[in-house]
């Protein structure tokens, strides 16, 4: 039987990553996208690419500085679409193997933030949705990452809305309570393991 792959996402401050964390707990192999470009940010052939996409101004040592690259693809569609064509075949080509590695289970999840936007939701045989209330959100990232309530915006205003998301969402978590959360992803993780055994 094929492995399903599941995705995992939330907009920024969702907790997101809590939940992956939690399913990994309970047994289920979790793909952590981000974690994944982050280290594929540092290959000798994608340091070449972003240095002839972007010049020498996203380095810092030879090597990238995320956060100089953070902002400068930050509001400029047209350089982020560039840094995604370098970063996410790659990443895409890496979780295909993983899934490969992992095809005695089941199930597996691939949490990313950006599964609608990139379009790898319809890649997915179903997608979990982690939502939490907005305000509660922009506490979080700004307690998380030392930022201010305008630049929670700002990056919230940059993904897809939560109500475009749900509609197509199989499953949605509320993460306003973490034990409410986790009580909704046993459920879930029930269920599949029913439908998929």
């Amino acid at each position: 039987m094929k492995t399903k792959i599941i995705g995992l996402t939330g907009g920024i401050g969702s907790g997101k990553s809590t939940i992956a964390h939690f399913f990994a707990s309970l047994g289920v192999p979790v793909y952590i996208a981000d974690e994944e470009a982050k280290k594929i940010l540092y290959e000798p052939e994608v340091v070449a690419e972003l240095q002839a996409a972007f010049g020498d101004e996203v380095l810092t040592n030879g090597m990238p500085d995320k956060a100089k690259i953070a902002a400068l693809v930050f509001n400029n569609a047209t350089k982020l679409q560039l840094l995604n064509g370098i970063i996410h075949p790659r990443v895409a080509e890496h979780f295909k193997e993983w899934v490969v590695q992992n095809s005695n289970k089941p199930f597996v999840i691939k949490e990313t933030a950006i599964l609608f936007e990139s379009g790898s939701y319809k890649d997915c045989d179903a997608v979990i949705l982690v939502t939490a209330p907005q305000e509660e959100r922009i506490k979080r990232v700004m307690q998380r990452d030392n930022v201010t309530r305008e630049q929670v915006l700002e990056r919230i205003a940059n993904q897809w809305d939560e109500q475009k998301k749900a509609q197509l969402s199989n499953y949605i978590i509320d993460n306003y309570d973490l034990g409410q959360a986790k009580q909704e992803s046993v459920k879930i993780f029930n269920f599949l393991n029913i439908i998929e055994n």
